[in-house]
């Protein structure tokens, strides 16, 4: 348990990466705080975890608010590991992209990820430890069709990990991401469809969709002391997809 006496915050926690990561990092000992907007959702996480020996909480929050931003910060008080998982990511083309979803996705993952660290880092830099992980996307990181203003977003925060990982490593604070690639999610998966997801499966090196777990690995790893000198890194989980030079 290379997390014990640790406190671990992760956003989005209550369904597919965040839930696993959040049934991880508690498996290593973490005390976990689940936060999202659904509470029956986070609660049933919480029981999950308290039913494998483990201890966490449940904290509502939504990412594209603020103030609600503010009283998740504030509820949560000094962490030691914080994994900014929660997103949204509705598609569109860009000639069809409408103003209210672009506000949404630039609120939730860019502004409240924002804000949210810069809580949350302050007390972690104050004594001289700490991880932050972000969790962005492939789309960040590579070209993909009717998901501009999605990627925008996670690109945006892959630079952002650069920077404050620049900014808090002489604070003994490290701070990466994790940008998972074609991961089967129930979200995902209801917004583009089934059978468009298998598809998608058959354009990764691995020839397969990845699996929740399996991005939530990386993601314990780099937040915990076995990447003890890893910081400003975006570690992509994608089967090899950015890998390939011809898609």
């Amino acid at each position: 348990m290379q997390l014990r006496n640790k406190t671990a915050l992760v956003t989005g926690g209550t369904s597919g990466i965040g839930r696993e990561a959040a049934l991880l990092l508690a498996a290593e000992g973490a005390f976990v705080i689940v936060s999202g907007r659904s509470a029956a959702k986070g609660w049933a996480v919480v029981a999950d975890i308290e039913a494998a020996g483990g201890r966490a909480m449940f904290v509502p929050a939504d990412l594209s608010d603020l103030d609600s931003v503010s009283r998740l910060a504030e509820t949560a008080g000094e962490v030691d590991i914080l994994v900014n998982n929660a997103g949204a990511f509705p598609f569109a083309p860009t000639v069809e992209q409408d103003v209210a979803t672009f506000t949404t996705l630039v609120d939730t993952n860019l502004r409240g990820t924002y804000f949210l660290t810069a809580a949350l880092v302050r007390a972690m830099a104050a004594k001289g430890s700490g991880s932050v992980v972000n969790v962005t996307s492939v789309a960040g990181l590579s070209g993909m069709a009717v998901a501009s203003a999605y990627g925008a977003t996670k690109a945006a925060v892959d630079s952002l990990t650069r920077a404050w990982a620049v900014e808090f490593a002489s604070s003994g604070v490290r701070v990466n991401a994790v940008a998972p690639g074609h991961i089967r999610t129930d979200n995902v998966v209801a917004m583009i469809g089934e059978d468009s997801f298998d598809e998608l499966g058959k354009k990764v090196p691995m020839r397969r969709l990845g699996t929740p777990r399996e991005a939530a690995e990386a993601i314990v790893f780099l937040a915990s002391p076995k990447a003890g000198y890893i910081t400003g890194v975006t570690l992509p989980a994608d089967g090899g997809f950015m890998a390939l030079g011809d898609r």
